[in-house]
């Protein structure tokens, strides 16, 4: 009999609860307690720990009906049992505290639709009376069990409240009905709600609740957003269930007895509260959340809403329809930053009212619901698919899962809409996955947790990252887990995965940081991880960051990198500690590596510490640890005892030399980066080229630990054509550090901090490159050294020297402003009030390509109504190859958290994350300052030079662009052809170039200026609209070709006679500003006048500090050993040189720089500094250099007067033998004889000195004998000749016939008249007497 009597309760609460004729076993089955209350001793929960006794769960009430599965309790938190893991699984939370009784926690299977006494201590809460919030258990703060808090938890639905309060009516909203079908609420705090904020709301009887007004009417099926607006009201809401609806009836067998209708019930201020309605109220909602949403581990509420329809029928119907009722329950969360929203669908019987088509009766047929959420003001909505408006709408009381319920769906809604559950009814190719963390360190070990598609437990998932795919686990139906692999480059990355064999459709951009710039996860407290040998390295980490369960082990280990072949090797290294408690720190003694020799990394001169679980967490044979990586650091502090067993003490030394060998056979790239502007002024206004360096940054980081002295650092915003970079520093006066001045100078880098594609190979990857071939060189040769060390002064001088600022050339700015204004790269002035999308800049050449484009709309309404004007609302742009990179005007009351909106690729990007600061995509840069948190300003920096900066200031949007003069005579569009003329900067597609006359508004829009709309077409010469398209707006939605602006100038021309207040006040606030007028006379708004008004004067100063060049003498080095008095190059400075001590300066002591640019030529020589010894010696040279020079020529002087005195005293010894010659008496017994060989012969001789041909025989005559005169004949004088001397014939003079300078002169003897070479007849005889 109890049997049957059970049977039949059952099968009736199914056919009216659940509206089907089937029992769904296991998925939203719900039992009945207070009716079969023979059931209780039967279904229980299971402790990890005991077992359930039959007394305990006799002696609990029934709260609410849930779900059959059973209920593991471990540490605090539980898992359900529902099939989808072999064991309890520790989510990754907060305890919420111990419990040392280890009570059993109890899972009862409850009405679904009340919330009755449990017992005597929760009876106020869990029965239908509100209770009073002052209630605060006897006086004292109540304190949540981990028991209750399991059991409440356990319940399907919120509390609500039918009676209590001021009029016994509870929650129960009873102004709410047919003829009053919505109600205003105040919040008294800001609930933010796709991009917007609302201290109110509309409660609705209709399915949602709404934040502005609806239109008149509504079409079928239903559209967000509105996109005639504003011309027909965009509703701004979150509907759970959108449908025109009425309050239903209750059958008699209904389980809850709660009156049909809408609850509505707010609890504010959460985090303070201390009465038990608040303090179990905000942790059920926090742990719903945190369990139920990847990426929300640190909500914590301050506010909560609860709204709830209660038995509603469709509107329309006849009156038994009225029993044909739906129930669900919206709760929505907020910490007034992020908001959260609970769909509790319990029961869904019917889907349509009859105005959309659905019949009388059972509420099918037509159209159904509308689930979703709309922002309003023809912004953007999300659809919940597929149940939106499609007949699988009822299947939303067994989907969702959300906390192992069906039929609970959360998601998350203040900036935009993110599903928190599972969908496992929409299919594509390219649905939308929800994952998080977003990012992660390229190193890889990032624990990925993943929502989208609904898992089972044997599922096979397949993540794939970019091209690498790694196999994941399953954790439970709404989430599994993936680790991120190592990449070997930075941005964004296709993130796909696939269940079991079918293809990637669930997709996502999962965004990677380098090494350098990524989230900070290992702290070091000192800086002894830069020394060579540190006594102690203190490390800390936020222990959470691995696991909430602080008793695991961890283990540390050292990681290094090296580029030894074309591909990147990072490679394990040692095991610094295993079994490290979760304690936050851990110090680490480099003197327990002393002994350790690691062969095959010793070439490894920098890596990483890691943090990991030392037993990971295994899910489905999945290896699971979550790994915190440290920045980049030198290991000097590990291999320093190996390095000198290796190269001795000045093993630093050896290092930098084989450094220095290895680089200078690499390609020089100086020439390749961009040269450093002298000022920091000038490098600021720099925004195409160069951007804040995050380790030097006066806003950030201002500790510049590798440039002492520096108050700010930039960098060149993406790599070069050969993947190096410039980085370039400013002292406090402004002025540029250099490396010929100071080791802490500007350095260019051989390989930038983004890589380089293909970024797998070596000299390309992102940070692990740049610190390999730039960073640790600096450790090396100059921290690890001296700084006048031979090592750090080739460094500085020769391999990485800074380059000074004497070519360069400050870009050329063009801006848009106000409704709007513009000036052009030439100065030219002029307004231009088109509506629609125009071409701002366009450069079309095969080497450099850029396009600038930017959106004009409507002003809004002011006092007296439409303005005719426009103002800039969005703009985009792209160069060569590059994605485009849109920047869009926020609506003004969406302004709360982000004032602009970035779109790169198509895809909205957020920067408010400190490693999300700055991303990098082919091409270009995007960057947020680093002073900025609310996306206000935005900067694009292309690989070409070009950059745009975007502001937003009070609701108004203001944009400037920056080229590099590669770009003179090459640009088209609003902003002119930059040629330094301004007669040519009106200059039409076409070519033809239009007369400019700058008071004449009407002239440069029809004739110049609406030449450049543009279309979603390609067209030649002005290209096609690049922004990103939402809601069908194409390019035709915004240009309106019909819209007439007002085209006169001056607001006391254009403003009636009777608004002289307002001419007068435009005078007053603008004074000589033109646009400035102009602006407050056409809106009447103060705020954008004085916008116009600054940001004239700021581009014009801009315009002015960029023509302003610098004059530089360029670098004047410090001699080495030396110093310098100051560092400055500008013209007028005045440098004194002082050596350090035991030093002796030589050469000039003081160099001015010229007027021309020049350094002064050096009197005295180029400034050295000298050892004592090493001048010594210098001076002793010189002094030897000194008499030298001044004794050669005395020498010489003296040599030759020697020279002349043996000469002539020669030719005294030459006169006096011919005179011996010509008084000597003759010898009778001397002969001569004739025809013979023999030398003694004279004239035999002189023949064959003479003549080369043979000496002919000598014919003597007889002549008769004079005996008072004897023939001359050469004196043989070979006799007296001192050894090596040359005797030579004499002619008359008695002078050699050298001397004389005739070559064989005719000598003829006195007193015969017979020549010397005339033949003597023969006379018979052989010899003469």
């Amino acid at each position: 009999m109890v049997n049957a009597r059970l049977a039949f309760f059952v099968l009736l609460l199914s056919a009216s609860v659940i509206g089907q004729e089937d029992v769904i076993v296991n998925e939203n089955e719900r039992t009945i307690e207070e009716v079969v209350p023979e059931v209780k001793s039967e279904v229980v929960i299971t402790s990890e720990a005991t077992s359930p006794r039959p007394d305990d769960v006799e002696s609990v009430a029934p709260v609410e009906i849930l779900p059959s599965a059973p209920l593991e309790v471990r540490s605090g938190k539980y898992q359900l049992q529902d099939g989808l893991s072999e064991g309890p699984v520790d989510l990754e939370a907060v305890n919420v505290g111990d419990d040392p009784a280890n009570e059993q926690s109890q899972r009862q299977l409850l009405n679904p639709t009340t919330t009755l006494a449990t017992n005597n201590e929760y009876a106020h809460i869990d029965g239908r009376v509100l209770p009073a919030t002052s209630y605060q258990n006897n006086g004292q703060p109540y304190v949540i069990t981990n028991a209750r808090l399991l059991q409440i938890r356990g319940n399907f639905l919120y509390w609500f409240y039918d009676q209590g309060g001021s009029e016994n009516l509870g929650d129960y909203q009873r102004d709410i009905h047919t003829s009053t079908p919505q109600i205003h609420k105040n919040f008294n705090f800001q609930l933010p709600f796709f991009g917007f904020r609302f201290n109110y709301t509309r409660i609705s009887m209709n399915g949602y609740i709404q934040f502005s007004d609806p239109p008149d009417h509504y079409t079928y099926p239903l559209s967000f957003p509105v996109r005639d607006w504003p011309q027909i009201n965009d509703p701004s809401f979150i509907g759970i269930f959108f449908s025109k609806c009425r309050i239903g009836s209750m059958r008699p067998e209904e389980p809850d007895p709660r009156r049909p209708g809408v609850y509505f019930r707010m609890d504010r201020d959460l985090q303070t509260r201390t009465d038990q309605l608040g303090v179990e109220m905000r942790e059920r909602i926090t742990w719903d959340v945190r369990e139920g949403v990847i990426g929300s581990e640190t909500f914590y509420p301050k506010h909560a809403i609860t709204i709830t329809w209660k038995n509603m029928s469709f509107a329309g119907g006849i009156d038994n329809s009225l029993f044909m009722t739906n129930t669900f329950q919206m709760v929505l969360a907020t910490d007034e930053v992020f908001t959260y929203a609970i769909f509790n669908y319990l029961e869904i019987n019917w889907s349509s009212h009859t105005e959309a088509g659905g019949d009388t009766t059972n509420g099918e047929g037509g159209v159904p619901a509308y689930i979703g959420f709309n922002a309003g003001n023809g912004t953007q909505s999300y659809e919940y698919k597929p149940y939106s408006q499609a007949s699988v709408l009822r299947d939303l009381t067994g989907r969702g899962w959300a906390n192992g319920f069906p039929g609970r769906h959360i998601f998350r809604i203040d900036e935009k809409i993110l599903m928190g559950t599972c969908n496992k009814d929409i299919d594509g190719a390219n649905l939308p996955l929800m994952f998080a963390p977003e990012s992660g360190n390229m190193l890889g070990g990032t624990i990925v947790n993943i929502t989208g598609p609904c898992f089972n437990p044997d599922d096979r998932i397949t993540c794939r990252f970019d091209t690498e795919a790694v196999i994941g686990a399953v954790v439970d139906r709404n989430r599994a887990i993936c680790v991120q692999p190592r990449f070997w480059h930075n941005g964004y990355a296709r993130f796909e995965i696939a269940i079991n064999n079918e293809p990637y459709k669930w997709k996502g951009k999962y965004f990677v940081e380098t090494p350098a710039t990524a989230t900070e996860k290992i702290f070091f407290t000192d800086n002894s991880i830069h020394e060579r040998y540190p006594s102690e390295i203190k490390i800390t980490w936020d222990r959470f960051n691995l696991t909430s369960n602080l008793n695991v082990q961890l283990q540390i280990g050292l990681w290094g990198y090296k580029e030894v072949t074309i591909r990147p090797q990072l490679e394990f290294i040692d095991m610094i500690e295993t079994g490290v408690s979760n304690t936050g720190e851990y110090v680490i003694n480099p003197q327990n590596f002393r002994t350790r020799e690691n062969f095959m990394h010793q070439d490894m001169q920098f890596g990483f510490l890691q943090i990991n679980l030392t037993t990971p967490e295994v899910y489905k044979s999945v290896s699971v640890s979550p790994v915190l990586w440290s920045r980049p650091i030198p290991l000097g502090w590990y291999f320093a005892p190996q390095w000198e067993r290796l190269h001795g003490q000045r093993w630093s030394q050896t290092m930098c030399n084989n450094w220095l060998r290895t680089d200078r056979f690499l390609k020089n790239f100086a020439s390749q980066v961009p040269v450093c502007p002298c000022t920091l002024e000038h490098a600021l206004l720099d925004k195409g080229r160069f951007m804040p360096d995050l380790a030097c940054d006066k806003d950030t980081n201002p500790t510049c630990r590798y440039h002492w002295g520096a108050i700010h650092c930039v960098r060149s915003g993406g790599p070069s054509a050969e993947g190096s970079g410039q980085q370039c520093c400013y002292d406090k006066n402004g002025f540029l550090m250099m490396s010929y001045d100071q080791m802490w100078g500007s350095r260019p880098l051989r390989s930038h901090d983004f890589g380089f594609t293909p970024y797998n190979e070596a000299n390309k990857v992102p940070s692990l490159s740049n610190w390999f071939h730039d960073m640790i060189p600096f450790y090396q040769c100059c921290m690890w050294q001296e700084e006048q060390a031979v090592g750090c002064e080739t460094f500085r001088f020769e391999r990485r020297p800074s380059q000074d600022c004497v070519a360069y050339q400050a870009p050329g700015v063009a801006g848009i402003f106000g409704d709007p204004h513009i000036i052009t790269f030439d100065d030219l002035q002029y307004t231009f009030n088109g509506k629609g999308e125009y071409v701002l800049v366009r450069v079309d050449q095969p080497q450099i390509k850029l396009d600038v484009q930017g959106r004009f709309e409507q002003v809004a309404r002011n006092i007296y109504g439409h303005v005719n004007a426009t103002h800039l609302t969005s703009v985009v742009a792209a160069s060569n190859n590059s994605v485009p990179i849109e920047v869009r005007l926020r609506p003004t009351h969406s302004q709360w958290r982000y004032r602009l909106d970035v779109f790169a690729d198509n895809k909205r990007i957020y920067f408010d994350r400190s490693a999300l600061r700055v991303q990098y995509f082919p091409g270009v840069t995007v960057y947020q300052p680093m002073y900025i948190l609310n996306q206000s300003e935005i900067v694009i920096m292309f690989s070409s030079g070009a950059g745009i900066e975007v502001i937003e200031n009070k609701g108004f949007m203001s944009a400037r662009v920056y080229l590099p003069w590669t770009y003179v005579n090459q640009t088209r569009g609003l902003f002119g052809n930059w040629s330094f003329d301004i007669n040519d900067d009106f200059t039409r597609p076409d070519g033809m170039i239009t007369p400019v006359d700058l008071n004449n508004f009407q002239s440069a829009h029809r004739d110049f200026a609406q030449y450049w709309q543009l279309g979603d077409r390609e067209v030649k010469d002005i290209g096609v609209a690049l922004f990103t398209r939402e809601y069908g707006r194409t390019a035709a939605y915004y240009n309106d070709n019909q819209f007439i602006p007002n085209f006169i100038k001056e607001p006391a021309d254009f403003l009636p006679a009777n608004r002289s207040f307002d001419v007068a006040r435009a005078i007053e606030i603008c004074q000589d500003s033109y646009q400035c007028r102009y602006d407050y006379g056409m809106t009447l708004n103060r705020d954008m006048a004085e916008f116009t008004k600054n940001y004239l004067a700021s581009i014009t100063n801009i315009k002015e500090t960029n023509n302003r060049r610098v004059i530089s003498c360029g670098v004047l080095e410090t001699p080495r050993f030396g110093r310098k008095s100051n560092f400055f190059f500008t013209p007028g400075t005045r440098v004194n040189f002082e050596c350090n001590q035991d030093f002796i300066l030589i050469g000039d002591k003081r160099r001015v720089c010229e007027e021309n640019g020049r350094w002064n030529l050096p009197d005295y020589g180029y400034t050295e500094c000298l050892r004592n010894q090493e001048y010594s010696s210098r001076t002793l040279g010189a002094t030897w250099g000194i008499i030298t020079a001044v004794m050669l020529p005395i020498v010489i002087v003296l040599i030759c007067v020697g020279w002349r005195i043996l000469k002539k005293r020669k030719a005294e010894e030459k006169e006096e033998i011919d005179y011996m010659i010509k008084t000597r008496a003759i010898d009778p017994d001397e002969s001569v004889k004739v025809n013979s060989d023999d030398e003694s012969i004279p004239y035999k001789k002189e023949s064959a000195e003479d003549s080369p041909l043979p000496t002919e025989p000598v014919k003597v005559e007889d002549a008769p004998f004079n005996y008072g005169v004897y023939p001359a004949q050469p004196f043989q004088a070979q006799s007296f000749q001192p050894a090596g001397y040359s005797a030579q014939p004499y002619d008359e003079s008695g002078l050699p016939e050298t001397e004389v300078g005739l070559p064989d002169p005719e000598v003829r003897l006195p007193e015969t008249g017979q020549s010397k070479n005339q033949e003597r007849p023969w006379s018979g005889e052989t010899e003469i007497n």
